[in-house]
């Protein structure tokens, strides 16, 4: 184990999430010094336990030395069981500080970055890292204050003893150097593959748990079962590996530890039987080099288990060094008041090397609803990322109210909008708290006009326990219709002067379209409403439609007049109009 890197781990956890528990810290480093210190003293009384009471018969000695081996074994048991308990409240607060941390620096980094990292991947670094990392702090923690106390106590009475003896008994340590350090290497590989094998394991469960229905519909349980599988046996073989690399430092201590013991014997013993030196010292000395033989194997150990760790930390400062490039000015203009107006002036964007905007140019007048219409990639969707800025163009500007979007703080800027899109995001809490959102400053009479107004209340009463009944992982246990109320509702609460409708009817029926639909005209009265929808019937009474083709405006209107000039709108309309002619 690199002892710098062990100092830079202490260092990091010290300043980011040790420092708010140094009470506890402390208190357990103290009570696994005394722990320690135990054993030292433990070794220390064999020698008049043999040469005072086996060997001279004196029965004074008898009851002291018992009474002093008692009290060793009281202590370290109170003090072992006492910085446990402190090492286990401090292990689980630092971890809890540690994996908030990391989940909040995620969210703030780039929408871009989660496109290329998948949540089983995240998921796993939060987790499965975050508790690799805890563990590998605490079991230094507990080397250092614990296991090399005794060491240390334990070899000053095995130099106390004689000091030719103990250099017999370590003989074998210059050959541990390299092969240590052969094996720590090999471990630290090892473990980096199984962590990354973990992430794609935790990738492939996310994925078949969110798709469970398509799996079904389609027999794929036996392919994703084997898809599965063999992930989990590559990583069972890269945990084997890990582990061998591992047990090689302990077993090579062992090995060293008996070499030393035989020397100590045979030189040792040649002194007894001469009578210079007593059995209770050669008993003392053995007890004491016996008694170190698991803290140095624990401290061998943990070189094995620092690279395993030494891994996780890796991917761990991987994404704490991750900074998000959409970031607030410097010193950002004050956020518009009332409805404001919107306007594209020539924004173009790529994604990669596929251009999705050109040159788009349009204005969503203030207080009214603008609609984006257009085929699918025409850019509809991009204009909504640009503009809440999850992403920033190439060029062009973007102003709302007359203030560009670069120029205010994100949080301001995010605070203008309210989205009601087609797939509604809610989260396995009641239908309360996912309206609510964490808010507790909505008196019940403003809530209940919310739920009236977002037609929530009417499949309420529906419900096991009304607005507490459980939504469900994902929103599972309410319908289309529903869980798009529960986004009206929420839009409603939150009251900001900017409404973006992504398809927010497109996957409802008609009934259910229609309560969403007069729930959203309600939504949207005094505010700017940028509206995406490929049912062009849901647009019809916009103020203005805007028509996009390959990322270009290329035409706009209303209705009307865009039915009367013909071209992609009309051509859009005529075509919906026949393909739902047919159904009838």
């Amino acid at each position: 184990m690199s002892e710098t890197s062990a100092t830079r781990l202490f260092a990091w956890l010290w300043r980011d999430y040790l420092r708010p528990y140094k009470a506890l810290f402390f208190g357990a480093l103290f009570l696994m010094a005394i722990e320690g210190s135990m054993l030292g003293f433990l070794s220390w009384m064999i020698q008049p336990m043999f040469d005072d009471v086996f060997v001279q018969g004196e029965v004074s000695a008898l009851w002291w030395v018992g009474i002093g081996i008692m009290t060793i074994f009281c202590v370290r048991a109170v003090s072992g069981t006492g910085q446990k308990i402190l090492m286990a409240k401090l292990t689980q607060l630092s971890a809890a500080a540690m994996r908030n941390h990391l989940l909040r620096h995620i969210m703030e980094l780039d929408s871009s970055y989660h496109q290329a990292n998948p949540p089983g991947q995240l998921i796993e670094r939060v987790q499965g890292d975050v508790t690799a990392v805890n563990q590998i702090w605490s079991s230094l923690a507990t080397a250092f204050g614990r296991d090399l106390i005794a060491l240390i106590t334990l070899f000053s009475v095995a130099i106390s003893v004689d000091w030719k003896w103990t250099l017999i008994a370590l003989v074998g340590l210059p050959f541990l150097v390299l092969p240590t350090f052969a094996a720590q290497a090999y471990v630290r590989k090892r473990s980096g593959v199984a962590r990354e094998l973990a992430g794609r394991m935790s990738t492939r469960l996310d994925e078949v748990f969110h798709g469970i229905n398509p799996i079904k519909l389609n027999a794929l349980e036996s392919y994703q079962s084997n898809q599965y599988a063999a992930l989990q046996t590559q990583r069972v073989k890269a945990e084997v590996k890990s582990a061998t690399g591992k047990a090689a430092v302990p077993g090579l201590i062992d090995v060293m530890t008996g070499i030393g013991f035989l020397g100590v014997l045979v030189f040792g013993g040649s002194e007894i039987i001469a009578g210079e030196k007593s059995v209770g010292q050669f008993m003392s000395f053995f007890t004491a080099m016996s008694l170190t033989f698991e803290p140095l194997r624990r401290l061998g150990a943990m070189s094995g288990q620092w690279q395993t760790a030494a891994a996780s930390i890796d991917r761990i400062k991987e994404i704490l060094n991750a900074r998000p490039t959409l970031t607030s000015p410097a010193t950002p203009k004050p956020r518009p008041t009332g409805a404001p107006a919107i306007t594209f002036t020539d924004v173009s964007l790529d994604y990669g090397d596929l251009p999705v905007l050109r040159g788009t140019t349009f204005t969503a007048e203030a207080g009214k609803t603008t609609a984006l219409v257009g085929a699918s990639g025409a850019g509809k969707s991009t204009i909504f990322n640009v503009l809440t800025r999850l992403i920033d163009p190439r060029e062009g500007i973007v102003t709302i109210g007359g203030t560009a979007t670069s120029e205010l703080a994100l949080g301001d800027l995010r605070g203008l909008f309210s989205v009601v899109a087609q797939d509604a995001a809610l989260f396995d809490e009641s239908v309360r708290d996912n309206i609510l959102l964490g808010r507790h400053d909505i008196a019940d009479d403003t809530l209940q006009e919310v739920l009236d107004a977002a037609h929530v209340s009417d499949f309420l009463a529906k419900m096991p326990d009304g607005l507490d009944s459980p939504a469900g992982p994902r929103g599972s246990n309410l319908s289309g219709g529903q869980r798009q109320r529960v986004a009206i509702a929420r839009a409603l609460l939150r009251d900001t002067p900017i409404l973006l409708l992504d398809e927010a009817t497109s996957a409802l029926d008609t009934k259910s379209e229609a309560v969403v639909q007069a729930a959203l005209e309600r939504l949207s009265v005094g505010r700017t409403t940028l509206v995406i929808a490929h049912r062009l019937s849901t647009v019809r009474n916009a103020d203005s439609i805007i028509v996009m083709d390959h990322g270009k405006v290329v035409d706009h209107g209303t209705h009307d007049a865009l039915l009367e000039r013909g071209g992609i709108y009309a051509d859009l309309y005529n075509l919906q109009f026949a393909q739902s002619q047919a159904k009838i």
